[in-house]
Parts: structure tokens; sequence; C-alpha cells
């Protein structure tokens, strides 16, 4: 027997059987009440991080504050105070400092009054507010993990699931993940890796979006060609999401592995000081090729599949993986030219990515175990 996962479908079997209810039959099926009820520790504040992503303007698939609320009602049930959270992006969006992430998350319906519960920014205003944890692990020592999350004394991590363009996929462990850190952290999980390669025309699509300027034009004999300040890039990866020629790569061969486990490792740091007193729910909708700090949202790779809920983070996303892989494609996904089951699609979308290995890793350093039992609520 593996660990328990939930699995509410989205079929709706009477008129009241609607997703809020659905959301309170796996919250009620995985006993969250009592992973998150106060601890007996006198003067101590009983605080619920609720991790969440807030969603980059014009993104739409960001899991709705609705049902987040449901979630927070569940946790106030208990008799904690739960609060929402998200870290500031690395990259120079509309939610890189605190002040236009919270803006950001009030125009996507994050407000206290919809949702129940206070909205902050986890890592502060301009991201300086975090502390190392000892991991002790293959590529770190110490993860930087925001304060918010050190500060509460359980958590509730609500996650989209979807493809990410060098995760694979992220589910509850890319969302601990980078999700947690400040932009510090950020850094160390991405690397600094980017190369030029061959392809490059030097169309200075790159060079446009990069956020350090770490990127320029020089003349070559052909024309122009892009060229990297190594010491000023941070490894933000924007630039090889516009690169429609190829031309930017990563210069390590097993970086696509590497990056997993990195932030597998920063998901452990995460995770430190609230072990049994953690909760996790993947919402299996809208599973998009990118991930929702995209500033839009690309047709769905698979029909919307259900809401699943577990205390083992690794569990809980591969049970996602294998039913998004088993589901129809509602589109031809690359080399799968036909509306094919049974293979990854996040691979297939994002070919050099290794998205499977992010369990792998997981599971190894005694974050959780893929095998699962799948629990029809």
């Amino acid at each position: 027997m593996g660990s328990p996962v939930y699995f509410a479908k989205l079929a709706v079997k009477n008129p009241s059987d609607n997703k809020l209810a659905k959301i309170r039959r796996i919250c009620k099926a995985g006993d969250l009440e009592n992973k998150v009820k106060p601890l007996e520790i006198a003067n101590e504040d009983q605080l619920v991080a609720i991790k969440v992503h807030f969603g980059e303007r014009g993104n739409d698939t960001y899991i709705h504050p609705t049902f987040v609320r449901e979630i927070v009602d569940q946790v106030r049930a208990s008799g904690a105070k739960p609060f929402l959270a998200d870290t500031c992006t690395l990259y120079k969006a509309f939610r890189h400092n605190g002040v236009d992430h919270l803006e950001t998350a009030y125009l996507h319906g994050f407000t206290p009054y919809v949702v129940n519960a206070p909205v902050v920014i986890a890592d502060g205003v301009n991201s300086h507010a975090w502390h190392d944890v000892t991991v002790n692990l293959k590529h770190f020592t110490r993860v930087k993990i925001a304060d918010a999350f050190l500060s509460a004394n359980a958590m509730v991590v609500i996650s989209h699931f979807k493809g990410h363009a060098f995760a694979g996929f992220g589910g509850a462990i890319k969302n601990l993940a980078m999700g947690c850190a400040p932009r510090e952290g950020k850094i160390d999980q991405h690397g600094r890796n980017i190369i030029i390669t061959d392809n490059c025309i030097g169309c200075g699509q790159c060079v446009k979006i990069c956020p350090q300027k770490a990127l320029s034009l020089k003349k070559v004999e052909k024309g122009r060609k892009c060229v990297i300040d190594k010491d000023a890039c941070f490894g933000c990866y924007e630039c090889m999401s516009v690169c429609k020629q190829r031309g930017i790569g990563i210069a390590m061969p097993n970086e696509y592995e590497d990056f997993s486990e990195r932030m597998v490792e920063y998901a452990c740091g995460a995770l430190k000081g609230k072990e049994g007193r953690l909760f996790f729910i993947n919402f299996l909708m809208n599973v998009t090729p990118q991930c929702d700090c995209a500033a839009w949202s690309d047709p769905v790779l698979v029909p919307d599949i259900g809401i699943l809920a577990s205390t083992d983070p690794v569990a809980l996303d591969t049970a996602c993986f294998d039913l998004v892989r088993e589901a129809p494609s509602l589109h031809p996904i690359g080399d799968n030219a036909c509306h094919g089951t049974n293979f990854d699609k996040f691979q297939a979308r994002h070919p050099k990515t290794r998205g499977y290995h992010q369990v792998e890793y997981a599971e190894e350093i005694g974050m959780g175990s893929r095998s699962y039992e799948l629990i029809p609520v």
C-alpha cells in the first residue's frame, strides 16, 4: 500500500455536487482539520500558511480564489489562523516586488473579503525577508526560505498542476521550491548556465526581455549575434522563453535533471519543522503547457481531471503526473500527432526537460513515496 491520495473527479452526480462540495469532501477525507489544528504551546500564535500562486497579469488559469476560500474556511474550522502567501518573482513583471505582487493578487480576486484571510508577500517588499534552513543535501547545505513560511506552525500547499518550460511540470514540489524561496533562493535553483548557440540570428528579442541587461548584440562577419555577461546573468531563463531559433541553451549536459534536484532540495527546506502538519491539494484543471507565471494561458493539454489531496507531496505529484499521462490529448503534442494516451505529455511539449525526476529525487531524499493509493471521494 502506498501513500493515500484522495481524488475527487469533476463529474457532477447531483445539483449540489459542485466543485466547492468536492473541495470540502477532499479536505474531510484527508483530515485537514487535524493536520492544522492549534498546537498546545503557551503564548504561541497558531498560524497556518496557505501557499498559493496568485497568477501573473494576463494569465487566467490560476486557481480561482473562491476555491481557495473553501480551503481557508476548513482551516478556520480547526481554530487556527490562516493567511495566504507567495514570494516575489525573479523575472521583472507584475510580481517582482511585494507592492506590485500584492496589487496583482487583489486584481485577481485574492482579497481578504473574498478569501476570508489576510494576504501577505512572504519574503517582504523587496524579497529580503528570509533565513537559511539547513538541509545538508547533494546541491545545497542550506537553502533560503521566506520568513512568513518559517513563522507558520503548519502549511497547506494549494497547487495548479500544469506544464513548465524547465521543470517539465509544476505541482506541489515546485510550488514549495520556487514559491517559498526569495529571489536569492530562486537564483540558487535556476543556476547561471545560459549559453548562446550557433542558431542565434541576432534578432534581439532576448536583449529586450532580459531583466538584468545581461544580453547585448555585437557585430559579426554575417550580421549580428547575441553575447551574454555571465556576471550579470542570474539564470531566470526568460531569454530562452522568447527565442524562436533556439539560439540560447544551457551549458551543462545534466542541467535539467540538476535543476529538478535543486528544486526538490529547496522544497525539502520549506517543509522543515512542519512534519506532520502539512496538507497538499493539487488542482488537475486547466492543465496548460506553461506555468501561471506566464502572462498568457495556452490551450490545455488534456481535459479537466479533478482535485487531489494528500499529506505526501511526492505521491500527490506522481498521481497527478500519471493521470495526465493516461488522459487523452486534446491536440497534437510534440511527435505524438494523434490524440493519444500513455505518454509524458510534458516532456513531449518540452523535450529537454526531465520533470519526472522531481519525484524520483524527492523519494530518494526521503520527502515521500512515489507509491500511492488513489482513493475516490
